[in-house]
């Protein structure tokens, strides 16, 4: 494990470099968030309306923050291929490091790039009128449960991406990743949806995310808090083994 974590911490490094010398693509990283906000809360939230009453906004913002958790896949997946197909990781994989090394360091780098993007969001999402109300220490939670969501997302976009090793593919990746967030609490309550469509988004995680920050942010909508830390650890269970485990078959 110390070796696991020392060597991807190393890639973590060689990852933030990359994006130091690219600062114009964090830039539209970061820009990304604050236009879905502005889209949705002004362009399409005038007609919402909230169950049980409430602001639109404070509803929103909190799914706005837990659907952008979500699109950490298309990055992570495109990364891990480009750099299958270049041979950067058959170079990687010839050298006495740990076989989780290069995966946890580009999850780990993609984890810090998303905590800037959550920081950059809710200063938007402060500036169009959202507030939260239940302290600082539930607002803290909040974005605890959001990073953990990003965590447990970021392994699948590993997964896929030493699955596929072709970054050509990501347009598939964007084409599975768009209906799973969309169909959920994050913009419209399950309430509202037809009743099959609201029981598939009820058992979608990020509906669990979405709506235990809510409550936690003291914004309309109610949620369960053990939901939004089962369904993150249940992900990482699943899909952590199963990028070592493709990681070690690569040369197969």
């Amino acid at each position: 494990m110390k070796w696991a974590l020392h060597d991807g911490w190393v890639m973590t490094h060689r990852e933030l470099a990359h994006l130091a010398r690219q600062p114009a693509a964090l830039i539209l990283t970061l820009l990304f968030p604050v236009l879905l906000v502005v889209m949705f809360a002004f362009v399409l939230g005038g007609g919402m309306t909230v169950e049980g009453g409430g602001d639109y906004r404070e509803y929103l913002l909190p799914g706005m923050f837990a659907m952008t958790m979500m699109f950490g896949v298309e990055s992570t997946f495109q990364a891990i291929a480009t750099d299958l197909n270049r041979g950067v990781t058959d170079r990687f994989r010839s050298l006495p490091m740990s076989p989780a090394g290069q995966v946890l360091g580009r999850n780990l780098a993609d984890l810090i790039t998303s905590a800037l993007g959550l920081l950059v969001m809710v200063g938007c999402g402060l500036a169009v009128g959202w507030r939260w109300h239940n302290g600082l220490a539930g607002a803290l939670a909040a974005v605890g449960l959001l990073l953990l969501l990003r965590f447990a997302v970021l392994w699948i976009g590993v997964y896929l991406g030493l699955l596929s090793r072709n970054p050509n593919l990501l347009m598939a990746v964007q084409i599975l990743v768009w209906p799973i967030a969309f169909l959920s609490s994050a913009l419209a309550s399950p309430a509202d949806m037809p009743s099959w469509l609201g029981a598939l988004s009820a058992w979608n995680p990020l509906s669990a995310t979405a709506d235990a920050t809510r409550a936690l942010f003291g914004n309309p909508g109610e949620g369960q808090i053990w939901k939004a830390v089962a369904w993150p650890l249940v992900l990482v269970a699943v899909f952590f083994p199963l990028s070592i485990r493709q990681y070690r078959r690569l040369s197969r």
